[in-house]
């Protein structure tokens, strides 16, 4: 990967860098200035209809997998362990998915330095994607989901070892894919939850990284989502399915990736701060049903999303809610981001905490209804 100064510090220039044919020689500019101006100048106009592109695939993907999913009866029911009322189609996310293969195939003709990262990356998201949608049909035992999972992680960590990614951000990577694959299945229980989220981390993530790959990508990954929300929020007409919440999960984690590579070490720290609210209400709730002694693994109404959405009565305002939270940490992420690395372990670690203490407050006082009928 080709890093494009994701936080380049300001400072003098080396003489000779040409910008649009003008040199830059010895000139003070801001990082994200510069960053600005070289995606600018390498894609001008073909950025809206690239985005338009996808976002056209994802919508018409969706309404394509929807009729698939109604015809096979590919339908998420009722129960006392789901959160809407009418049983949906599940596996619109496929749409989301072939989107960005297609990304992939397009960014590989037009970026031939990349094709090792992009084919790892291919492989990896069709691994995820492969066994979401097997799962969709017929459900599987977790453990060889997981270990799909794990060895998505090995291809995507391998593409960025071999694209001269520091080891370090290879191993992250590869820790990264199957915690936010399973993360985002655990919290893709409420309209439009998960595709809201996954929108707002990965502009975050996309905006950090700076470089141009990493930039498509995140481009054709937000379009195409929300080609799909529409579908899924405020009324869920399809949901995700695990084909999509495995693969938004996946796709974030490359995206983290290209966001740490492009910056330094000391600002590492700064990617926990967009998906803070599902990492924190996944692995808080988690931590307490194993603390339990309860099967974890299995499905449950259980996080605060989904007994806030019960008190409720609606899941609106939950998504709401979390895409206001998750828009601060991003807002956080990028201040912090202009300012050049100072403390930024500490005011990730404040973040966190804060985090925590808004899910026990939620836990304590707006969750505590668990066993009403849950209304979609």
């Amino acid at each position: 990967m080709t890093p494009v100064a994701g936080m380049l510090p300001s400072g003098t220039l080396p003489s000779g860098i040409l910008l649009n044919g003008m040199p830059l020689n010895g000139t003070l500019l801001n990082g994200m200035l510069l960053n600005s101006m070289l995606l600018n100048s390498m894609f001008p106009t073909g950025t809206l209809l690239w985005c338009a592109l996808f976002a056209a695939l994802g919508a018409v993907g969706t309404r394509v997998v929807r009729g698939y999913a109604l015809r096979r009866r590919l339908l998420d029911q009722p129960g006392e362990r789901r959160s809407h009322a009418v049983a949906t189609p599940r596996g619109g996310g496929l749409a989301v998915v072939l989107a960005v293969l297609v990304a992939i195939a397009a960014l590989a003709l037009r970026m031939p330095r990349e094709i090792v990262l992009l084919a790892c990356a291919g492989v990896g998201l069709l691994l995820v994607a492969g066994i979401g949608w097997l799962d969709d049909h017929r459900p599987l035992p977790p453990w060889p989901k997981l270990a799909t999972h794990v060895l998505a992680a090995g291809w995507l960590a391998t593409g960025f070892f071999l694209s001269g990614a520091d080891p370090r951000v290879a191993l992250a990577v590869f820790l990264s894919v199957p915690v936010l694959v399973n993360v985002w299945n655990f919290m893709d229980g409420i309209d439009g939850l998960a595709t809201t989220q996954a929108i707002l981390v990965a502009a975050a993530y996309a905006w950090l990284a700076g470089d141009a790959l990493t930039v498509h990508v995140g481009l054709a990954f937000i379009a195409a989502l929300f080609g799909f929300l529409p579908s899924n929020f405020p009324k869920a007409k399809i949901f995700l399915g695990d084909v999509g919440s495995g693969a938004l999960g996946y796709v974030l984690a490359w995206l983290a990736g290209a966001a740490m590579t492009s910056t330094p070490p000391s600002a590492w720290p700064l990617v926990l701060l967009p998906p803070a609210a599902f990492l924190l209400d996944a692995g808080l709730t988690l931590a307490r049903r194993a603390a339990r002694g309860e099967r974890w693994w299995t499905p449950h109404v259980g996080h605060v999303y989904q007994r806030w959405a019960r008190k409720a009565g609606s899941h609106i305002p939950v998504t709401l809610s979390y895409a206001a939270w998750t828009m601060i940490g991003c807002g956080l992420m990028v201040w912090l981001a202009e300012g050049k690395g100072r403390g930024l372990a500490m005011a990730a670690a404040a973040w966190m905490t804060a985090g925590c203490a808004a899910w026990g407050w939620l836990d304590r006082s707006r969750a505590r209804v668990v066993d009403a009928p849950g209304r979609a």
